[in-house]
C-alpha cells in the first residue's frame, strides 16, 4: 500500500497500472482530479488482513489538498497475489473534505 501511495504522490501512472489486477486495471488514471492539484499530505495504515494464502485487504487514511481544500480518503483494499505477485483488485472507500 505504501508504494501505491508513494506512486500517487509522484503520479506514476504506469506504475500503478502495473500493479492493478487487469479485471479490474483502467484504461487511464486522472492523477490530477480534472486538472486540479493534489498534494498528497500522509498515508496512515490502520489494518491489514490475509484472506486466505492469495487474498488480504488493508485499510488506510490518505490525507491530501485537491485544489488548496483538505480531504481525507479513508478506503478498504483488497489485494489478490497471482504467480507470485500481489495486485491490487478493488476497494471501498468513502472521500470528504472534513480535512
Amino acid at each position: 500500500m505504501r508504494s501505491r501511495y508513494s506512486a500517487y504522490v509522484f503520479k506514476l501512472e504506469s506504475y500503478l497500472r502495473a500493479g492493478w489486477h487487469p479485471s479490474t486495471r483502467p484504461q487511464h488514471l486522472d492523477l490530477d482530479e480534472g486538472g486540479a492539484t493534489t498534494k498528497w499530505l500522509g498515508l496512515e495504515i490502520k489494518r491489514h488482513e490475509t484472506d486466505g494464502p492469495d487474498r488480504a485487504i488493508v485499510e488506510f487514511i490518505a490525507r491530501c489538498k485537491v485544489g488548496g481544500r483538505a480531504r481525507r480518503l479513508h478506503e478498504v483494499s483488497r489485494f489478490v497475489r497471482e504467480n507470485g505477485c500481489w495486485y491490487y483488485l478493488d476497494a471501498e472507500n468513502t472521500c470528504n473534505g472534513d480535512g
